[in-house]
């Protein structure tokens, strides 16, 4: 049986080394390493090794009671929470480590609410219980308040011969028929058992147990516990399927794509068909850290990385429709141009950066042929420093980035109806779109309401696919628009004159055109903060929270300290940290967990500072173009509606 298994944590939580101990006391590595003395198995790039902390999501392999286990050991630091993500879209369970000394932090809330999003099941690990401060119970009154109340302590082993009463006593108020054997002393071990298992798949049971992982305490137990009680279902018998979780390229530039089989096998020199592409499987490797065997065929329920790739990109599923790919949820909210000041022309230095953009998508790399400059999209600043590090081991790039600046996005207030018309010469396109405000973090939406009496079915795809093809730029600061829907009403093609390109020209037209018309507003991104210190400082917590444009829900006080937790935006907390820290010599705490965007703060600030010109911006125009007497002419956008041709009479 093939399981494939996710660690994940807060940053310092003691994750890679859990990981480390379950490597070693399962006989996967012969020596076991420590974070703090630069040696861990997963952690082995030279970054991850100097800052001590886990970059990238590297896998080990454990072969224990007859299953194996591809153990993913994913970054527990909020710059490289993408990368998590993705290692979360391929997993069967997960095991979440918690310090039970630091307790549920804000990126602990965050990989939550992404496992609960991926419906991942999910085992808890209460992490350094040998230090003098922790409380247990506490913890667990915390994970079920904030997380489940099907999360179980579990104290004594749960065997195939035996359970504890109070394992059998929860297991038994979820079930009628268990509850009777249970009353009537009449126990059938396997089958509550078997129903703990399924309470599990179906995220109605989290475990938890408790130990140490520096301390080797209760790691083995756990793992014992997580062995009996994990199952998965893979069917070699179908053709194959598998979803590319992560892209590397090895030191001669080749491409590895890694993959979770989700069913059937695949073998090396096989055929692979996505959408149109078809490509040879050249190599076939098993991943154990940085070292790998290769293999013939793999099957269903493995996580392999093949050679021969070179169009799937992350999140793609080979095997289906190119349609059934899933955007991930975590986005930068940072973007910092890349300065550049080697021999190398800044056009070679582009294409090494869609390299790296291949490898983290969220990089999202942006060429400025006006400015010659190449632009990133960033999590953190640890992310740039990690950025500087890789290009100089890789390309032998010095290279430096300006200090990262918001990325903010635009939505709009009203609805509006926008038309868009393109017609010079020989060709012919007329799109009407209506464009609504739809709720926070939803995204661009769409919705067919076009008749194909009006238009052909192949036309009104197109109009969808040129919606969402890129990014369209808002009127107030340039910036990407969100949280809208369009709805086709409406179009117009000509049997003769429309060609490739005329309802993308119309599209864009009439998105801008719409935007023109209504009433635009600036997003900006927030942090969910939670801040912890001495109750002496309270004043200063929630002044400079009001400074700073957030807001906080009712202080929770103890004898000595003051728990603050509340909204703020990204602007104004980016460098917070080092002043909190400052102010409470070094004893306070402050999490912040990325929630989404909202109406910002300070938006005629932020249109004035980015300048941005509507009129002058090359590769958007709200303007259509009719024709007439042979000759294409200007309409512009607020005489569009009454020239249009599917309004006339």
């Amino acid at each position: 049986m093939y399981k494939t298994v996710g660690v994940l944590a807060h940053v310092d939580a003691g994750k890679t080394t859990f990981s480390e101990q379950l490597l070693f006391h399962t006989e996967s590595i012969r020596a076991m390493g420590r974070v703090d003395h630069k040696n861990a198995y997963l952690d082995h790039h030279s970054i991850e090794r100097q800052r001590g902390i886990t970059v990238f999501a590297d896998q080990g392999r454990i072969h224990y009671k007859g299953d194996t286990f591809t153990l993913i050991d994913t970054p527990g630091h909020v710059d490289f929470a993408a990368e998590m993500e993705r290692a979360i879209s391929v997993l069967d369970y997960a095991i979440m480590i918690i310090s039970a000394v630091d307790g549920i932090e804000g990126h602990t809330e965050t990989v939550w609410e992404l496992l609960r999003k991926y419906h991942v099941p999910t085992f808890i690990f209460m992490n350094k219980v040998d230090r003098d401060e922790v409380d247990i119970n506490g913890l667990m009154e915390d994970i079920q308040k904030h997380f489940s109340m099907n999360a179980l302590l579990v104290t004594e082993p749960i065997t195939k011969n035996s359970i504890s009463d109070e394992i059998l006593e929860w297991i038994a108020e979820r079930d009628e028929k268990l509850l009777d054997q249970y009353l009537d002393g009449n126990i059938d071990l396997p089958m509550f058992i078997q129903y703990l298992q399924t309470y599990i798949q179906n995220e109605q049971a989290f475990i938890c147990m408790a130990g140490s992982a520096l301390k080797d305490i209760g790691v083995i137990d756990f793992f014992e516990q997580f062995s009996l009680l994990t199952e998965t279902y893979y069917d070699n018998t179908l053709p194959f399927k598998g979803k590319v979780f992560k892209i590397r390229h090895d030191e001669q530039n080749v491409r590895i794509t890694y993959i979770k089989a989700l069913q059937g096998t695949l073998q090396i020199r096989q055929e692979i068909e996505f959408g149109e592409i078809s490509e040879k499987i050249t190599d076939i490797r098993l991943y154990n850290g940085n070292r790998y065997d290769s293999v013939r065929m793999v099957e269903a329920g493995e996580v392999f990385a093949v050679t021969g790739l070179s169009k799937a990109e992350i999140g793609d599923v080979i095997g289906a429709d190119p349609s059934t790919s899933k955007e991930f949820q975590l986005s930068p909210t940072l973007q910092a141009r890349v300065v550049y000041n080697g021999s190398e022309h800044i056009k070679d230095v582009l294409k090494l950066f869609r390299i790296l953009e291949a490898e983290e998508p969220t990089l999202k790399v942006i060429w400025s042929e006006k400015f010659q400059e190449i632009h990133v999209h960033i999590m953190g600043v640890i992310q740039l420093e990690v950025l500087q590090v890789v290009a100089k081991e890789r390309f032998n790039l010095e290279i430096s980035f300006d200090d990262p600046k918001i990325l903010y996005l635009e939505t709009i207030h009203t609805s509006v109806l926008g038309y868009g018309h393109f017609e010079p010469l020989k060709h012919y396109a007329e799109v009407h779109l209506k464009m609504e405000p739809v709720q926070r973090g939803a995204g661009v939406i769409f919705e067919n309401k076009c008749h194909a009496d009006d238009l052909s079915i192949g036309h009104q795809r197109l109009i969808e696919q040129h919606v969402f093809e890129r990014e369209h730029h808002g009127l107030l600061t340039g910036s990407p628009i969100t949280d809208i829907k369009f709805t086709l009403l409406t179009g117009r093609a000509h049997n003769k004159h429309t060609n490739g390109g005329d309802f993308r020209e119309a599209t864009f037209r009439a998105i801008r055109q719409g935007l023109e018309q209504a009433d635009n507003i600036v997003l900006e991104p927030y942090y969910r903060f939670k801040m912890k210190a001495s109750l002496d400082h309270i004043g200063r917590m929630m002044s400079d929270i009001q400074q700073a444009s957030g807001t906080f829900e009712t202080p929770i006080t103890t004898v000595d300290k003051v728990v603050i937790e509340g909204t703020v935006p990204v602007a104004n907390f980016i460098n917070y940290n080092a002043t909190f820290s400052a102010y409470t010599n070094g004893k306070g705490a402050l999490t912040l967990q990325f929630i989404g965007y909202d109406v910002c703060h300070n938006p005629v600030e932020v249109i004035e500072w980015i300048g941005y010109d509507k009129k002058a911006d090359p590769e958007y125009t709200s303007s259509s173009i009719f024709c007439a007497k042979g000759k294409g002419y200007i309409v512009p956008w607020y005489e569009a509606e009454a020239a249009m041709h599917c309004l006339k009479k």
